[in-house]
């Protein structure tokens, strides 16, 4: 396991699902967590259930208003002193329904938060990491970035985005010493797939297994894959181990998608 003892990690979406799973790998490794949580409301709970104690700093980050995170940035920095890794990992999992039966509204907010989110959490980021002349920058995409998913369009396509942006980012930022990777996690086993393959089988017509079916059937290993595993990745891809790596999407999919 790599040690980050005494390097600070900012993880959007770091909460719950596979954000918490994250933060407690990198609590676990000896790293400073700064959490951005949607809902204000939430920041209490979240802070008494992750129990951190000094290295843990949760507080609002709406990611889709590019002065509530500079605002969280601004606070993150000023309570750690300096970040070396940035995890943008807030998403949500947009509607499931033919695009013609997309409204507008739910086009633009899952593109706002799962790729616009993306944007605008590196970029507060990414001047203080040119002035430290180091840093990782990791943004959790999905195999579905990798692939079409029939059904799901504006999430497809802000996963295709996000791969686009990052590798761009390596490009950019490889003169200043960072790195930029993305992390492609197949169908991760939770609530939120619950959710998924409930909503899948109301719109196809089928039962839940059938739907959760049509997700583990394609992967080599036949399985769904574990948040923790997603966390594992991105805990190696933040370390030194890691560090002539940049400009990758890695897969963590049970090997349902191989390129």
């Amino acid at each position: 396991m790599s040690d980050l003892t005494g390097r600070t990690v900012v993880i959007t979406g770091g909460d719950k699902g596979i954000g918490r799973a994250i933060t407690r790998r990198f609590l676990t490794a000896g790293a400073n967590v700064a959490i951005g949580v949607h809902d204000p409301d939430s920041v209490a709970a979240a802070e008494k259930d992750i129990d951190g104690g000094d290295r843990v700093h949760v507080a609002p980050c709406d990611v889709t208003v590019a002065q509530a995170v500079a605002a969280f940035a601004d606070a993150v920095t000023g309570r750690f002193g300096r970040v070396d890794v940035v995890i943008a990992n807030a998403g949500v999992a947009g509607p499931i329904a033919p695009l013609h039966a997309i409204s507008p509204d739910e086009w633009r907010q899952c593109i706002d938060v799962d790729l616009t989110g993306v944007f605008l959490t590196f970029r507060a980021f990414i001047p203080e990491m040119i002035k430290l002349r180091s840093g990782t920058l990791i943004a959790v995409s999905s195999v579905t970035g990798k692939r079409p998913l029939a059904n799901r369009t504006p999430y497809a396509a802000a996963k295709m985005g996000i791969i686009g942006l990052v590798r761009s980012l390596a490009l950019e930022l490889g003169p200043f010493g960072i790195r930029a990777n993305t992390v492609c996690p197949g169908s991760v086993d939770g609530p939120r797939m619950d959710a998924v393959f409930e909503a899948a089988a109301a719109a196809g017509g089928m039962s839940v297994p059938e739907a959760r079916g049509e997700h583990t059937g394609p992967a080599a290993l036949g399985r769904l894959v574990k948040a923790d595993e997603v966390a594992d990745l991105c805990l190696f891809l933040a370390g030194d181990s890691a560090s002539a790596i940049t400009g990758a999407d890695v897969n963590v999919s049970a090997g349902s998608v191989m390129n």
